[in-house]
C-alpha cells in the first residue's frame, strides 16, 4: 500500500513531555512509518499505510484528545448486508477517516474525519467508484427522510406492478397444465408450442429489460469488480434461468437431449417477487424512521417577529439571537428563547413525555418545538437553527439510529464473506447436480443453482440490527429518553446495578430553607447576608434557597471559588467566608464548637446542613429541606422488580443520605463523597457487574462518564449532560426504568431478529441447493425462494416495528 499523510488536530498538548509521549505511541502502531507532532499548532503529521483509525486510539490512549469532522452522505443502492460492509470499507480506506457507519434503514453513511482528511464531497466520489451513488447530506436544509422513502415506495409499486402484470401470462402458459388438464394443449391449438414459448420469452424479456433492469444495472457492476451483491445475486439467478430457458426456446438442439426445458416463469416471478418484498420492505423502513419525522415536524416554518413596524411573520431560518417573538395562543414555539412578557403555561410534553403543562413568567426558558397555552406571550430568541434544544434533539437521535452496536460486529464478519461463499454454493450445486443428478440433470441444476442464488440473499441480517436501533432510540426519543449513541442501548440492557446522585436527581433539587441555628451572639440576618453574597454567585439548588431568604441588598463578594461537593469559599465586606459542608469547616480547620450536635440533629431528620463560618469562627448551621420526587419511589420499586440492584452516591452527610434511602427503599448507600470518590464507589459496585449512574449536577460528569452507562436528567447542567450516554428530558426518575426497559427490549428484538436472519439462510440454502432431494424431500423452486426470501426480511422489519408499541412503565400502572 502507499504511504499517506494524516494529520491530526490535537487536544491536551502543553510541553515537550506531551510531544514525546504521542509520538511514542503513535510510533508504536503497526503501519505508522514516521510522526511528527507540532506543540506550536497542536498538530501531528504521521505517515502511514493503513486506515486512521488506530492512530486516533493511540493518541487517546495516550491520554490526549482528536478533533473530528462529521459528515452525513445520503447513499443509493445500498440493499443488504454486504453492501453496507463494502461501502463502510471503502470510506475506512479515504484519508483521515476514523469510522464510518453505513444504515441499510435510512440509506445514510455517517462518517467521522479527522480535520484536513477527506471531506464530504471526496466522500461522495469515493462510495460512487465502489458502484454506490452518493452525495453529501446538508443536515441544516435536509428535507424530510420520509419524503424520499415514499418516492421510492411508489416507484417501487410501479415496477413490482408491471412486473406481476407482465409475468401473470408467462405463469398461466407455463403452469396452467399442472393445475388443468389439457390447458396447454389448447393454449398451443392456435399458437404451437413454439408460439408459447416466443410469447413467454418476450414477455419474460420485456420483465428483465424494463422493471428488473435495476438488479442488472447495479449488481452486474459490482460482480465485474469482485464485490458482488444481492443485486448480483438476483442478476445471476433470473440471468441464468432467462438465458437456459432462451437456448431450449431457439437452439433446443446445443443442449443435451431430454434437458431442453424453460424456465421464462421462474425468472419472471422472481422479480416480480423481489420488486414486492422491496416495496414492502420501503414501506416498513418509512415507518422506523417515524421518530425523526416526528422530531422534524415540531417545529414550524415561521414566526411572528416583533419589529419597529409592528409584527411581521418570517421564515425559521431568517431568525437570530435577540429577535422578539410574538407567540399567540395554541401556537408553536419557533426556536429557544427567554420570555419577556406575558404569563402562562406551555406543553412540553413532546419533547419530554411529561403530561402537564409548565407554568412560564418573564425570565422564563421556552424551547422550540413546544405549544403554548391559552395566554399570549413575548419572548426574545436565544438559540437558532442548529443549536437549538430540538435541533440538538434531532441529531443525538440520528446519530444514534445511526450508530452500530458492538453485537453488529458479528453480522459484518459474517456478510463480509457470504455473498462469495453463496456464489461458491452455488456453483458446487450446479457441478454435483450435473455430475450426479437425475436426468434430466442440467434442468435440475440450474433450479437448484438459481434457487441457492436468490435464497441466500442477506437483506435480513442487514437489517436486523439497525431497524431494532431506529425503532428503538425513536421510541425511546418520543417518551422523552435520548440515546446519544446506539452502543448506549445494549450497554444499558446489561446493566446489574442503577446508582443515583441524590439532589435534582431523587430529589425535586429545589430545596427551602427550613431552619436556622446561630451560634451565641450572631445575627440571624448577618449570617444569610455573608452566605447570600457567596451563593449569588452559584446555580446550585441550595444557593437558590439561601439566596430566597437572604436579604434583597447582598453585597458584592470576591475572590469566590467554587469547590465541587463541598461548597464555596470566597471574601464578603473583607471577612474570608466559607459554605458549605462539615467536610470543608473540617478542612479549614473551623472548629464546629456547640453547632456539631444541631447539624447532626438537623441531619437525622432527613435534611441537609449547609454550615456558614466567617474569619475562622462558625456563625450559623442552616437546615434545607429537598423533598422527594413523587415518582422516585415508584421508580426504585420498578428497578427492583427488574431484578437490579440499586444504590445512593451522594456528597451529602451519611445521616441525610440514610434517611432518603430508607425512604426510597436503597440498601446501598455511600454518602459524603467528593466528585472523584463518586468515581470510586462505582468501580466498588461493579463487582457485581455492570453500573448505570443518574445525576444531573456538574460534580456528577466524572462519575456519568466513569460508568458503564451514564444516564443524565436533562434538567441538570449541560456539562453533566454532555458526559451522559442517555439524556431524561424530564426529571422524572422512572425514565430510568424506561431507558432499562426499552434497552432490554431492544436486545431482545434484535436476538430475534439475528437468530432468524440466520436460521433462515443456514437452513434454507442447503434445501435450495437439493440436500432434500435424495430422501424424496422437495427442491425448492427458484419461486419459492424468492418469495421465502422477502419473507425474511418483512420478519426482521415487522417484529422490529414491534418496538412502537412499548408502553412506559408509568402508564402501565394506572388503572
Amino acid at each position: 500500500m502507499a504511504v499517506q499523510i494524516t494529520r491530526l488536530t490535537l487536544q491536551g498538548l502543553h510541553c515537550a513531555g506531551c510531544v514525546r509521549r504521542v509520538e511514542r505511541a503513535l510510533a508504536e502502531v503497526a503501519d505508522v512509518v514516521g510522526a511528527r507532532v507540532n506543540l506550536a499548532t497542536g498538530m501531528a503529521e504521521v505517515d502511514h499505510v493503513g486506515p486512521a483509525a488506530p492512530l486516533v486510539k493511540a493518541v487517546e490512549g495516550a491520554g490526549f484528545g482528536v478533533l473530528r469532522d462529521t459528515y452525513v452522505l445520503s447513499v443509493e443502492g445500498a440493499s443488504c448486508a454486504s453492501c453496507v460492509n463494502r461501502i463502510e470499507r471503502a470510506l475506512i480506506a479515504q484519508p483521515g477517516v476514523i469510522e464510518a457507519s453505513m444504515s441499510l434503514t435510512t440509506g445514510e453513511a455517517r462518517v467521522i474525519v479527522t480535520p484536513g482528511g477527506a471531506n464530504a464531497a471526496e466522500l461522495a466520489r469515493a462510495l460512487v467508484r465502489a458502484g454506490y451513488p452518493a452525495r453529501p447530506r446538508d443536515t441544516a436544509t435536509a428535507p424530510d427522510p420520509g419524503i424520499a422513502r415514499t418516492a421510492e415506495v411508489r416507484m417501487l409499486r410501479r415496477k413490482a406492478g408491471l412486473a406481476a402484470a407482465l409475468a401473470l401470462p408467462v405463469v398461466v402458459m407455463e403452469m396452467g397444465g399442472h393445475l388443468v388438464p389439457g390447458f396447454r394443449e389448447w393454449l398451443a391449438l392456435p399458437f404451437g408450442e413454439q408460439g408459447l414459448r416466443v410469447v413467454s420469452f418476450l414477455l419474460t424479456t420485456a420483465i428483465l429489460a424494463v422493471p428488473g433492469r435495476m438488479f442488472f444495472s447495479r449488481g452486474l457492476p459490482l460482480l465485474w469488480k469482485g464485490v458482488p451483491d444481492m443485486n448480483a445475486l438476483v442478476a445471476l439467478g433470473t440471468g441464468a434461468a432467462w438465458g437456459f430457458s432462451t437456448l431450449a426456446t431457439f437452439a433446443p438442439g446445443l443442449l443435451p437431449p431430454g434437458t431442453a426445458h424453460v424456465y421464462f416463469e421462474a425468472a419472471a416471478v422472481i422479480v416480480a417477487l423481489v420488486l414486492t418484498g422491496r416495496m414492502l420492505e420501503t414501506r416498513a423502513k418509512t415507518r422506523t424512521g417515524a421518530a425523526i419525522r416526528h422530531l422534524l415536524a415540531l417545529q414550524p416554518a415561521t414566526a411572528r417577529v416583533v419589529t419597529g413596524n409592528g409584527v411581521q411573520e418570517r421564515p425559521i431560518d431568517s431568525l437570530v439571537p435577540g429577535d422578539v417573538i410574538d407567540l399567540r395562543p395554541g401556537e408553536r414555539v419557533a426556536t429557544d428563547g427567554e420570555v419577556i412578557e406575558g404569563r402562562g403555561n406551555v406543553d412540553e410534553s413532546m419533547l419530554t413525555g411529561e403530561p402537564m403543562p409548565v407554568d412560564k413568567v418573564p425570565g422564563d426558558p421556552v424551547t422550540g418545538g413546544t405549544v403554548n397555552g391559552t395566554a399570549p406571550l413575548r419572548f426574545r430568541a436565544t438559540r437558532v437553527g442548529r443549536e437549538t434544544a430540538l435541533a440538538q434533539i434531532v441529531a443525538m437521535v440520528e446519530a444514534a439510529q445511526g450508530a452500530k452496536l458492538p453485537v453488529q460486529a458479528l453480522v459484518d464478519r459474517v456478510t463480509g464473506v457470504f455473498v462469495p461463499v453463496v456464489l461458491s454454493v452455488a456453483l458446487l450445486s450446479v457441478a454435483l447436480w450435473l455430475i450426479l443428478g437425475p436426468d434430466p440433470a442440467m434442468g435440475l441444476a440450474l433450479v437448484a443453482g438459481v434457487s441457492v442464488l436468490i435464497v441466500a440473499c442477506p437483506c435480513a441480517m442487514g437489517l436486523a440490527t439497525p431497524t431494532s436501533v431506529m425503532v428503538g432510540s425513536g421510541r425511546a426519543a418520543e417518551l422523552g429518553v435520548l440515546f446519544r449513541n446506539g452502543a448506549a442501548l445494549q450497554s444499558l440492557a446489561g446493566v446489574r446495578t442503577v446508582a443515583f446522585d441524590k439532589t435534582g436527581t431523587l430529589t425535586e433539587g429545589r430545596p427551602v430553607l427550613t431552619e436556622v441555628i446561630l451560634a451565641d451572639g450572631v445575627d440571624r440576618a448577618l449570617a444569610l447576608r455573608l452566605a447570600g453574597a457567596l451563593e449569588a454567585r452559584s446555580e446550585h439548588p441550595v444557593a437558590q434557597a439561601i439566596l430566597a431568604a437572604a436579604p434583597a441588598d447582598l453585597p458584592q463578594a470576591e475572590a469566590v471559588e467554587t469547590l465541587p461537593g463541598l461548597g464555596m469559599r470566597g471574601r464578603v465586606e473583607g471577612q474570608e467566608v466559607r459554605v458549605g459542608t462539615a467536610r470543608l469547616m473540617l478542612r479549614e480547620h473551623i472548629p464546629p464548637g456547640p453547632l456539631e450536635a444541631a447539624s447532626q440533629q438537623i441531619a437525622a431528620r432527613g435534611v441537609t446542613p449547609v454550615h456558614v463560618a466567617a474569619d475562622g469562627r462558625m456563625l450559623a448551621v442552616l437546615g434545607l429541606s429537598d423533598p422527594l420526587k413523587p415518582s422516585a419511589a415508584g421508580a426504585i420499586a420498578a428497578l427492583h422488580d427488574m431484578g437490579l440492584s440499586t444504590a445512593l452516591i451522594t456528597g451529602d452527610t451519611e445521616i441525610t443520605a440514610r434517611g432518603v434511602a430508607r425512604a426510597l427503599g436503597i440498601a446501598h448507600v455511600t454518602a459524603g463523597v467528593l466528585p472523584g470518590g463518586k468515581r470510586d464507589a462505582l468501580a466498588a459496585l461493579r463487582e457485581n457487574g455492570p453500573v448505570a449512574f443518574v445525576g444531573d449536577g456538574l460534580n456528577d460528569a466524572p462519575a456519568l462518564a466513569e460508568a458503564d452507562t451514564g444516564i443524565a436528567i436533562g434538567t441538570g447542567t449541560d456539562i453533566a449532560i454532555e458526559a451522559a450516554d442517555v439524556v431524561l428530558m424530564s426529571g422524572d426518575p422512572m425514565g430510568v426504568a424506561d431507558a432499562i426497559a426499552l434497552g432490554r427490549k431492544t436486545m431482545g428484538n434484535i436476538r430475534q431478529n439475528l437468530f432468524w436472519a440466520f436460521a433462515y439462510n443456514v437452513a434454507l440454502i442447503p434445501v435450495a441447493a437439493g440436500i432434500l432431494y435424495p430422501f424424496e424431500g422437495p427442491l425448492l423452486s427458484p419461486m419459492l425462494a424468492a418469495g421465502a426470501m422477502a419473507a425474511s426480511s418483512l420478519f426482521v422489519l415487522s417484529n422490529a416495528l414491534r418496538l412502537r408499541g412499548f408502553t412506559p412503565l408509568r402508564e402501565r400502572k394506572k388503572p
